[in-house]
């Protein structure tokens, strides 16, 4: 065997063993083999196929997702007994939980998740230190959050109370002095999410449309004067970065700030969408490995992670959003090939949140779906889903906090 080609066997079996290491290998029978595996749904997938002969979610498989959400909630409720009293964070915290609630009372329409929410949101807001600004990590989320339960109670005078006091955060999101970084868990883009939040929760009325202006305009600003400083070869005219580093994912990086710039209900004006934000957006396609998968950040070159956080199922969402505001075929194909990714590495062994889990990414087959009208997205969301409801089976690393929205249980 020549050197070379035993060099290429080493990288080949490394990948897969790196691969092994952070994932499961996927058990379940594609689209196309489940189709062509019977006539009969009940003998698909070994009786686990979850579409009825009609092609739509078989009621089965829609009690069996109910009767675990109920174990669950259960789960959490215990296990939130002796969580951290002072955490009213949306990423790991109690306006996590208000906003689990609302989501199961916005499907369900069952007044009682609607007055857990209330509970719970009324707790975070008890707790506000004014220290961070961002929807996931700071005050924007459970002001946010509690704006929109109480729109739901009518609560008109609360809702505007929460609205207001989002609304004066803006301070030290633009103030000249601000070392606020762009990023979503901690930075402007977090804040930005929040008022496109009640903007598309509660109505356009909800916030003051100079607001966003002005925010999105602080976030481009920013990215152009980095870019300017970076001395590259070829040159991104929207450049972000986090402690320093230049990172891509949707946690800290540039996937989830484009996307969030990208957004109808941010009003970029349509020079800046053609001459910043899409070379941009070409600028981060570029970078994306053999596999499909992209980087951690802009100095990375290791094929590893595929999260939401850093990886394929953060930015497809981004390049979704590209084609949705482009037309342009090469975005949704990029996207296709991340959900591809998401397939064969995307049962992780991390655990099934949805930061770096698998309910994570489940989520992007769910995006490419309601692209796409593509079944097969639909058919594997539902197989990663029917995963997540095995919780606990096999073996998965403990997060730091289990009980939270976005680092386990939910």
């Amino acid at each position: 065997m020549g050197e070379s080609m035993s060099k290429r066997l080493k990288l080949v079996t490394g990948a897969e063993a790196e691969m092994e290491e952070r994932s499961f290998i996927n058990p379940f029978p594609d689209w196309e083999q489940s189709l062509s595996a019977s006539s009969d749904p009940e003998e698909h997938s070994g009786g686990n196929e979850p579409f009825d002969a009609d092609g739509k979610i078989s009621d089965a498989f829609q009690k069996k997702v109910q009767s675990k959400i109920k174990d669950l909630l259960q789960q959490m409720e215990e296990g939130l007994k002796t969580a951290d009293p002072h955490d009213f964070s949306t990423y790991t915290g109690w306006t996590g939980i208000a906003l689990l609630y609302l989501q199961l009372y916005r499907v369900t329409q069952e007044a009682s998740h609607l007055q857990r929410a209330l509970d719970y949101v009324k707790r975070t807001l008890r707790n506000l230190n004014g220290r961070r600004v961002s929807f996931l990590c700071g005050d924007a989320g459970p002001l946010a959050v509690g704006a929109v339960v109480h729109h739901h109670l009518k609560n008109q005078t609360e809702s505007q109370e929460c609205l207001t006091k989002l609304l004066q955060l803006q301070r030290s999101v633009l103030g000249a002095d601000s070392d606020l970084p762009d990023e979503l868990l901690y930075g402007r883009a977090g804040f930005l999410y929040a008022l496109l939040y009640v903007h598309t929760e509660i109505g356009p009325d909800a916030v003051d449309h100079h607001t966003i202006i002005k925010v999105v305009t602080a976030i481009l600003e920013s990215g152009k004067n980095l870019s300017k400083e970076e001395k590259k070869e070829e040159r991104c005219p929207l450049l972000y970065e986090w402690h320093k580093k230049q990172y891509v994912g949707a946690a800290h990086g540039l996937a989830s700030i484009y996307y969030m710039l990208l957004q109808p209900s941010a009003k970029v004006s349509q020079d800046a969408l053609n001459e910043l934000l899409r070379p941009s957006v070409d600028y981060v396609r570029h970078k994306k490995f053999r596999s499909g998968n992209y980087p951690s950040s802009l100095s990375n070159e290791t094929d590893r992670l595929v999260h939401w956080c850093h990886g394929a199922p953060g930015v497809l969402h981004m390049l979704i959003m590209a084609y949705k505001v482009f037309r342009d075929e090469k975005y949704l194909r990029d996207a296709a090939e991340c959900g591809e990714v998401i397939w064969q590495r995307g049962l992780l062994r991390k655990g099934y949140g949805l930061c770096h889990g698998t309910a994570g990414n489940g989520y992007a087959f769910l995006s490419l779906y309601r692209t796409t009208q593509d079944k097969k997205y639909l058919y594997r969301a539902c197989k990663f889903a029917e995963w997540c409801l095995d919780y606990g089976t096999h073996g998965c690393r403990i997060p730091d906090r289990p009980y939270s929205l976005f680092e386990d249980v939910h």
